[in-house]
């Protein structure tokens, strides 16, 4: 087992998917094999022949990588067989945060992010949004920056790190935000979706009533949200918290910082690869937080060697 200090297990969002993913769990772990089976059952559909064979144009569709996603990440989750303190996920990757804590079924995750995935593509005309991800500023410069933007729709929409945010909105806007940040310092995103900003809300009301119509249970854990950076412990939170997540920002750098403060010192990461945690470790140096431990629970390997410990 893990050593005894408070443990966070953190929950990988999208854009962490490749082809492959999940073949060596579902070979090693029953309770990885399982998970496969049973996101194949839920969706009438091999989702783990996509997960592990591609193509990768494919499993990069947003209705495709989000199920993938969710259901890499909780088969690692089960694999590893370790029940954390409390547990955060990044965007969708709260969902599976949610199914590790009980809130959720995980075949209604899997169909709930599907469903997520489809109102998400389908809310904005593909080429009419975007994201542009900002680094070396920080929060405040960007704010500055986005008070410039007069051409549509610019929010923030990730607070990822110190000096990595991401903006959010209507096209134009995201070229003009490129242009007025200083050289180098604006990308960007290869995304069809300009996700976790206003022009999603309508399309959020929406899948609201999905959410409304899906059964959920207390938290068996604590599980903080991206909206407000802050532990829910009961249904009816989780559910208000992921209904005001589609449209709403990512506040992982503030979620980050509360787990500190919570005294929370170990974090570990369940999904296709590794992202989170080193935001951990950054955020960590940043604030002079000393003793933080983080591990990967992504391949074999590493969960064969932390359920060794």
């Amino acid at each position: 087992m893990l050593s005894g200090m408070t443990r966070a297990f953190l929950f990988t969002g999208q854009g962490s998917q490749f082809a492959g993913m999940g073949r060596d769990l579902a070979e090693r772990f029953a309770a990885a094999r399982e998970t496969f089976a049973a996101a194949d059952s839920a969706l009438g559909e091999k989702l783990s022949t996509l997960c592990f064979e591609g193509p990768e144009d494919q499993l990069g569709l947003t209705e495709n990588t989000q199920p993938a996603t969710l259901t890499v990440a909780v088969a690692a989750f089960r694999a590893l067989g370790l029940a954390p303190d409390l547990a955060a996920g990044h965007s969708l990757g709260e969902y599976s945060a949610h199914v590790a804590a009980g809130t959720l079924d995980f075949a209604d995750a899997v169909r709930l992010v599907r469903e997520r995935a489809r109102r998400m593509q389908t809310a904005v005309p593909v080429g009419t949004g975007g994201m542009v991800v900002l680094r070396k500023m920080g929060l405040d410069e960007v704010k500055l920056l986005v008070a410039q933007v007069d051409r549509g729709v610019c929010e923030i929409a990730n607070v990822n790190e110190p000096e990595q945010i991401v903006v959010s909105g209507a096209i134009a806007a995201m070229d003009q935000i490129v242009a007025l940040a200083p050289p180098r310092k604006a990308l960007k995103l290869n995304v069809s979706v300009p996700f976790h900003c206003s022009l999603l809300r309508a399309a959020g009301q929406g899948f609201a009533a999905v959410l409304d119509a899906t059964t959920m249970q207390a938290p068996r854990f604590p599980v903080w949200c991206n909206v407000d950076a802050a532990p829910v412990t009961t249904a009816a939170a989780a559910r208000d918290a992921l209904k005001r997540q589609f449209a709403g920002p990512v506040l992982w750098q503030q979620t980050v910082e509360g787990m500190f403060a919570a005294g929370v010192r170990q974090f570990v990461e369940c999904g296709p690869k590794p992202t989170l945690v080193n935001m951990v470790k950054r955020i960590a140096l940043s604030k002079g937080i000393e003793g933080v431990e983080t591990m990967a629970a992504t391949t074999v390997d590493e969960i064969s060697a932390l359920a060794a410990k």
